[in-house]
């Protein structure tokens, strides 16, 4: 998307959600004609004149100081996700044509593939902010089996949501997930939108979902951070899971990703039950092998 569109489209979005009673103005009935606050609105509680916040919004905050665009997250009341995409739009206005950040990894370290394996009693995986699923452990090679059933690789997470029927079943909070999923995915383009896989990526959900093109559209963007994700796996079962999301200093862009329930819980059980399926289906796959060798 170009920039000032990209711009002024997550601006007036920020800016449509917020009533004005929220920001402690006058609501003046019903004779406002807008969607949430006025320009003029935002430019006050910002701190800024009304001409300069009309020139923000159309695409111009190149020259807008830290202190500006800091005035401005909170006269919208931007989250962090939000913010920090603020930040990078105002870093690509002042740099338009670079610097380009470093291509995401694509591949994993020996080493990082090892601690994934040590990790034995969780599902745990290693992705980049594309949605691309990089290397798994046994559990987490088990838990998304049906994402894994798309013979491309990377496989790629997103695309599983947007283009996938079965995507509906396993998810148990579908719309939740393509909403975080679509969010994560605008966030990364905030950060580096040179990268052409990425790229394409949004191309080809956007050409093939409906439901993505809304989501995009929303202007939404999504940290990675912790959470809860329940799926419904198909040999065992439903599993409540909780995220903890964690960032690999040594592999900027890189996210350790892993899965864990409190023990005693049904999902306890159903996450041994799911390493022993696991076991079953490799040792599945290893014996053509040895009766061939």
């Amino acid at each position: 998307m170009e920039l000032r569109t990209e711009i002024r489209e997550f601006l007036s979005s920020r800016r449509a959600r917020i009533a004005p009673e929220q920001a402690g103005l006058p609501a003046y009935g019903g004779n406002r004609r807008v969607k949430g606050l006025r320009r003029e609105e935002v430019a006050l509680l910002a701190g800024v004149s009304v001409d300069y916040y009309v020139r923000m919004e159309r695409g111009s905050i190149a020259g807008a100081s830290d202190g500006v665009l800091d005035a401005l997250a909170t006269a919208l009341r931007l989250d962090e996700a939000e913010r920090n995409h603020l930040f990078h739009l105002a870093r690509r206005s002042r740099t338009p044509s670079g610097p380009r950040r470093h291509k995401p990894a694509t591949t994993v370290r020996s080493t990082l593939r090892r601690v994934l394996d040590a990790i034995s009693d969780a599902p745990a995986w290693i992705g980049n902010g594309r949605c691309d699923v990089l290397a798994m452990n046994q559990l987490a090679r088990a838990l998304y089996s049906p994402v894994l059933a798309d013979p491309r690789r990377p496989a790629n997470t997103a695309r599983f949501v947007y283009l996938d029927p079965g995507a509906r079943d396993f998810f148990v909070d579908y719309d939740q997930i393509a909403g975080a999923v679509a969010a994560k995915l605008r966030m990364e383009a905030g950060r580096d939108p040179h990268d052409e896989k990425l790229i394409a990526l949004v191309g080809e959900l956007s050409t093939r979902s409906e439901l993505f093109r809304q989501r995009w559209a929303s202007q939404d963007v999504r940290l990675h951070r912790s959470g809860r994700k329940r799926v419904r796996h198909p040999a065992v079962g439903r599993l409540d899971l909780d995220i903890e999301s964690l960032e690999l200093p040594a592999e900027p862009g890189l996210h350790l990703n892993i899965y864990t329930a409190p023990a005693g819980t049904p999902t306890a059980d159903n996450v041994a039950l799911l390493a022993s399926w696991a076991a079953t289906q490799q040792s599945l796959a290893t014996e053509p092998e040895a009766h061939n060798g």
